[in-house]
């Protein structure tokens, strides 16, 4: 199929609500930094590699977020800034050039190296733009160096994907105009979820399809005016416009979480693509069919069960719309680390009314609603959960949602799963 439709389609606004009031806060945080991407960013990326250049405390982080790979070359690894370099003692330049030459030297499977800084270059004393550009006329055409930012002033939890792809939009290769249509996927996805992606568009008649990242950093996706775009994550609002710079267009949609959501994100690109109702409910159909019964079997246990957002992920807005509309879920607060009001018209629209949105976060006066809320199930990052586990509160570590594969309809159940759990446990320790 060639054509693509030139008026972008209007996801259904049945059940929309007006516009929530959002709380907006600005006070201490309690949300991981964007180095923490890197944990699911070196498992998508095959032959790439994550040097942090940061500090032993950095090191730690993400030895223990990710834990040691003892039987597999890791695809990432910290370049320590000791105290000589920020003394100034040493040339922190001379220094990041020799670890990255004994990388390579040891690792001719790298073909992608990103130099990650764990804090403001005014900090680290070093200008990575540069160190990358420098190192990257060296070792191309082998390895291509890039850059971008993991530091928790500048970024948080997810953001650090964000920063990954916009780094990789740049070296995308240009499309021409005449080019035929194509759809890229925007967002790292596990690879099981990917795939039944593609298998999902390629039946709907979809046959130029690419996805950033790709597995391969020698699969780079080409861009331009003729690339339509769709976003898996919801954290990606600087990829999205340095796409847009490009030429590509977003279709909007609402994100592929749950059978409704999954449902329109795919319609999306079957109307831009003018795919014929029938043929999309055909595809569709038995999926979705699948999908429903799935999530059924957790309804009678989270159906009218009151749950709490604090913000981490940007997830918080999709998940809660597919709590509160598919399992009947009360929804007190919805906290979200930052509202990206464009690409969440569409999640905003399907919220019931009335819900209480916060943007940003001022911890403790988040702690003192929950407190006084005394909800169901409270998501939150993991330095929150134990605290209020010990006060009765029961929680979701909202991580898990980042490193579970969530979307589409065959994983609707899993994501309703992760809700019920807790819930589960609370009751058999009750017992």
């Amino acid at each position: 199929m060639s054509q693509v439709a030139t008026t972008l389609p209007t996801p259904s606004k049945a059940g929309a609500c007006s516009a929530p009031e959002v709380l907006r806060e600005r006070g201490q945080r309690e949300v991981f930094c964007g180095l923490t991407g890197i944990i699911w960013l070196h498992r998508k990326i095959q032959d790439a590699f994550f040097l942090i250049v940061g500090s032993r405390t950095c090191a730690h982080l993400m030895q223990s977020a990710a834990g040691v790979m003892i039987f597999a070359e890791p695809r990432f690894g910290t370049a320590i800034i000791e105290e000589r370099d920020l003394a100034g003692m040493a040339d922190a330049n001379d220094e990041l050039d020799k670890v990255v030459s004994r990388l390579l030297a040891r690792r001719p499977d790298i073909k992608l190296l990103f130099l990650v800084g764990s804090c403001p270059s005014e900090v680290i004393k070093l200008d990575l733009s540069r160190a990358a550009q420098r190192l990257s006329k060296q070792f191309m055409p082998d390895v291509r160096v890039l850059n971008y930012s993991g530091s928790g002033i500048e970024t948080t939890f997810t953001q650090g994907e964000d920063m990954c792809l916009a780094a990789l939009v740049p070296e995308l290769p240009a499309e021409t105009s005449d080019a035929e249509p194509s759809l890229m996927l925007v967002g790292a996805l596990a690879d099981v979820v990917e795939d039944q992606f593609l298998r999902s568009f390629k039946a709907l008649g979809l046959d130029r399809i690419s996805v950033l990242p790709p597995r391969r950093s020698t699969d780079l996706p080409a861009v331009g005016p003729n690339t339509r775009f769709l976003l898996c994550q919801p954290f990606l609002g600087e990829t999205a416009r340095l796409l847009e710079e490009r030429g590509a267009q977003r279709l909007a949609a609402p994100f592929p979480l749950g059978v409704e959501g999954t449902t329109a994100w795919l319609k999306a690109a079957a109307d831009a693509w003018q795919v014929s109702e029938q043929r999309f409910r055909e595809v569709t159909a038995p999926a979705q069919q699948r999908a429903r019964i799935a999530t059924a079997r957790y309804r009678d246990q989270l159906a009218g069960q009151r749950i709490f957002f604090f913000p981490d992920s940007q997830l918080e807005i999709p998940i809660a719309r597919f709590l509160a509309r598919e399992l009947d879920m009360q929804l007190i607060e919805v906290g979200t680390p930052y509202l990206h009001r464009q690409h969440m018209s569409e999640e905003l629209a399907l919220l019931p009314e009335g819900v209480q949105l916060s943007e940003g976060q001022h911890v403790d006066r988040q702690i003192d609603r929950c407190r006084a809320a005394q909800p169901d199930l409270t998501v939150c990052g993991l330095g929150l959960a134990n605290p209020l586990e010990q006060e009765g509160l029961t929680t979701k570590w909202s991580i898990e949602l980042v490193f579970t594969p969530i979307q589409g309809f065959e994983q609707a159940g899993d994501l309703a799963e992760l809700f019920a759990r807790p819930l589960v446990r609370r009751t058999k320790l009750e017992v």
